[in-house]
């Protein structure tokens, strides 16, 4: 009977060590399997690498666009350091970038709740993964975060060296200002039929201008809440002042090969803004700004159906302003004149057959575009003829429109 009892002990002590070993036991054995490699995998990466080193490894794979290695990295190290806000903010952005939204809002909320007074990078994504009034209401979380650290910010160098002005770790009235920016612009499109929602715009655009007062975006941003509200010479005049901000940065930098060309394109608005500042330009009949604007994109990449189709359209758009100037005069054109205005022409017609052969060669899908182009070619008599068609075959690796070919922000132009 003694015996007996030693036995029921023994086995008793056995079941109790099966199930507190790990919890493995109430697991299939295909995930025991995994969480025992995956524990291993763990211990080995802390073995070979501490937590910077882990992220140091995932921005470099991030600077080289290799979003999947970067997340490997970035994962393991919230393995080792669960809360590390920097690893949760560069993880989702990774998702972001790799277009997993879920994952990449999972991840901000996460970070959200660990630091929800520091960091305002995790509320700008989150304000840029949603829509509507909970985009605003990200946003304005991340302002907050903003102003406390530049009120701190500045409390900290009181009487002390200035922080350096290219510190990218260090929050700037310029963030302020492009964070206003977005919460505007979400009250000129998503929310603009909100009771209000005008009103609104123009106090958040004035919030953004107090903080950079020749911010170029806000000052376009500006002349677009003009537009919309029928104040158009008002409109026009905030245009031209935001790109005289930065066009001649272009043409410096375009000029430049100097060192300094990083810092000039850090002045210059995103290539997609810059699209809808030309088109903002043509609209108002700015055509001779309009060009200095698509050349300088042209300059940039010439693989944007989309510039090449404005640029087409701007030159026959100053062809018909000649001609109804002279009508209107009652007079014959001048032999300049007429050489001019087919100058003009030909250049509308190149612009607008390169366009038609980079539609073809991208496989665009933007129809209302590809009419007027057909439209326009049929008034000036044709695709050019001559133009090189072998540097627009079709490349075994093509790549679809890019975003600022498909998503027209704007209006589709009035045609």
């Amino acid at each position: 009977m003694g015996g007996q009892a030693k036995s029921k002990k023994k086995n008793k002590t056995k079941r109790k060590d099966n199930c507190s070993n790990g919890g493995l036991a109430g697991l299939a054995p295909q995930e025991r399997m995994k969480l025992r490699m995956h524990e291993k995998a763990k211990k080995k990466t802390a073995d070979k690498y501490s937590v910077p080193q882990l992220l140091e490894k995932t921005e470099e794979c991030m600077d080289s666009f290799d979003f999947e290695m970067a997340s490997r990295f970035c994962q393991r190290a919230l393995d080792l350091e669960s809360t590390n806000l920097q690893a949760l903010d560069m993880l989702g952005h990774i998702y972001s970038e790799l277009g997993d939204t879920p994952k990449a809002k999972e991840i901000f909320l996460r970070a959200v709740a660990l630091s929800p007074d520091e960091g305002h990078s995790k509320f700008m994504y989150l304000g840029q993964i949603h829509t509507g009034q909970e985009a605003v209401d990200h946003y304005l979380r991340g302002i907050q975060v903003l102003l406390s650290a530049l009120e701190k910010q500045a409390q900290s160098t009181a009487g002390a060296a200035a922080p350096l002005a290219d510190d990218a770790e260090l929050p700037t009235a310029k963030d302020v200002c492009v964070a206003y920016c977005s919460v505007a612009e979400i009250y000129l499109t998503d929310l603009c039929m909100e009771e209000g929602a005008a009103d609104k715009c123009r106090e958040f655009i004035e919030r953004a201008l107090h903080y950079h007062h020749d911010n170029p975006e806000a000052l376009q941003l500006m002349a677009s809440y003009l537009f919309s509200t029928e104040r158009n010479q008002e409109g026009r005049e905030y245009l031209i002042k935001s790109v005289r901000v930065w066009l001649p940065t272009v043409e410096q930098s375009a000029a430049s090969s100097s060192v300094e060309d990083e810092h000039l394109q850090n002045l210059i608005p995103p290539y997609e803004s810059r699209i809808t500042t030309a088109k903002l330009l043509i609209e108002t009949e700015e055509y001779e700004m309009a060009i200095d604007v698509l050349e300088g994109l042209l300059e940039e990449d010439d693989e944007v159906v989309q510039v090449w189709y404005l640029s087409g359209w701007v030159c026959y758009l100053q062809m018909e302003r000649a001609s109804e100037q002279q009508t209107k005069e009652g007079r014959e054109a001048t032999d300049k004149e007429r050489e001019e205005r087919d100058a003009l022409r030909e250049a509308a017609r190149s612009y607008l057959t390169r366009a038609k052969k980079l539609y073809g060669k991208l496989r665009c899908d933007d129809l209302p575009m590809s009419e007027h182009v057909e439209q326009l070619l049929g008034e000036l008599g044709g695709e050019m003829e001559g133009e090189e068609e072998g540097d627009l075959a079709l490349d075994d690796d093509y790549e679809p429109c890019s975003e600022e070919e498909e998503e027209d922000e704007e209006a589709p132009m009035e045609h």
